[in-house]
């Protein structure tokens, strides 16, 4: 049976992390796919349609950019919406974004694809991460779990009618259970272990970083530069980090986000932190990863991480938050510490512990845990479950 896939996600951005790789790679999938087509909505500067292949088309809708130094665009309109569905006539639509989105997406199928079946990805934990999170560290734990609660009721609205919500974490697919949202897939996300690998190794690129010092640790942050991803936990660990290791560790900063005038402070002010801009060479981002000695998995919300996967893969242990899907990849590899606290002290300890049982055995754990997923597994396990609902009746 021949499958079309629309998909629609507002979390696209051209410098994202997670969902831009995740986006990259079903496009690679399906490019030569010969019984599906994907279409997936891109939100963009002008209105354009870009077919790649016969079974790849990329539509480029003009939509609202959100100002500052966020490269996020919003697609909220029937008007941006509408003519996709008409012109495509979807068995599947995806949706990957919980705001407005969904149910704009919801109302247009009605009308004009009704057979269609619709399904959301859960790529981020809002009602934790967004809402629940700053708000108990502003106005206490209180009113946190308030602003959840009416954060998973409007996911609960947003979602009404789909016939189901993709995760990919076990943490992830617990929680919206318990929430009462609709039924759930879990799609574990995949890894390109050919790509990320501790091949990809640069001796120059390690001599360069450790500066005449053999033993100085190198670390990669290749996250979004803010909060949730544990920045500023990084740059005030640092100094202490020098202190106890007696000596700066390298420690190389690649990405973009809220927090760059921070980063961009501690390169100038610590002669061993580097600022790299934003990789968005696959090659390149390996050839960092693969050089690290360690990894930094601080955010306690991911609901994946492909990026711990990469560093993984790559051959780096791990520290990392003690919630999330960081917490189940160090606990289910044994590969790496969590921590207790959300310090700089405890990162600060703990980066420390882990390069003291440094060795090869910890780095394969790393390694053969991250050889566990691919991303052609992926995309088949997804496809499996597009074709099983499009075969479902609708009651």
């Amino acid at each position: 049976m021949s499958l079309t896939i629309v998909d629609f996600n507002n979390f696209w951005s051209p410098s994202g992390g997670g969902v831009r790789r995740y986006h990259l790679e079903k496009m690679n999938f399906y490019r030569y796919e010969t019984d599906a087509v994907y279409v997936f909505v891109m939100p963009d500067s002008k209105t354009y349609t870009e077919q790649l292949t016969d079974s790849l088309i990329i539509e480029h809708v003009k939509a609202f950019k959100f100002p500052g130094k966020w490269e996020y665009r919003m697609i909220w309109k029937s008007s941006q919406i509408a003519p996709i569905l008409k012109r495509h006539k979807p068995d599947i639509i995806e949706v990957g974004s919980p705001y407005i989105l969904p149910t704009v997406v919801r109302k247009n199928a009605k009308k004009i694809v009704p057979r269609a079946k619709l399904l959301g990805f859960w790529h981020a934990d809002f009602p934790i991460t967004y809402v629940e999170r700053p708000i108990a560290e502003k106005f206490g734990k209180n009113l946190g779990k308030l602003a959840s609660q009416v954060a998973f009721a409007y996911a609960r609205y947003e979602f009404k009618g789909f016939t189901g919500i993709q995760v990919s974490a076990e943490e992830t697919r617990l929680r919206l259970k318990r929430k009462g949202l609709p039924a759930h897939h879990q799609v574990p996300l995949g890894c390109d272990i050919s790509m990320f690998s501790p091949t990809k190794r640069d001796e120059k690129l390690v001599t360069l970083l450790k500066q005449g010092d053999k033993d100085r640790p190198i670390i990669f942050f290749p996250h979004r530069f803010c909060k949730e991803k544990g920045l500023d936990l990084v740059l005030d660990a640092y100094p202490l980090l020098e202190k106890k290791l007696g000596k700066a560790p390298a420690l190389v900063l690649a990405g973009t986000g809220p927090l760059l005038p921070d980063a961009l402070l501690a390169a100038k002010k610590h002669p061993n932190i580097r600022y790299v801009g934003f990789i968005s060479s696959i090659e390149e981002m390996a050839r960092y990863y693969a050089s690290a000695d360690i990894g930094l998995a601080l955010s306690g919300w991911e609901t994946f991480g492909l990026s711990i996967l990469e560093s993984m893969a790559s051959g780096n242990a791990q520290v990392a938050a003690n919630t999330g899907a960081a917490a189940e990849h160090v606990r289910n590899s044994s590969a790496g510490c969590l921590l207790k606290k959300r310090t700089p002290e405890e990162l600060a300890d703990k980066i420390v512990l882990l390069l003291s049982l440094l060795d090869s055995n910890l780095k394969d754990s790393a390694r053969h845990y991250a050889e566990r997923f691919s991303w052609k597994v992926c995309f088949e396990r997804q496809l499996a479950i597009y074709r099983e609902l499009a075969l479902t009746p609708n009651y």
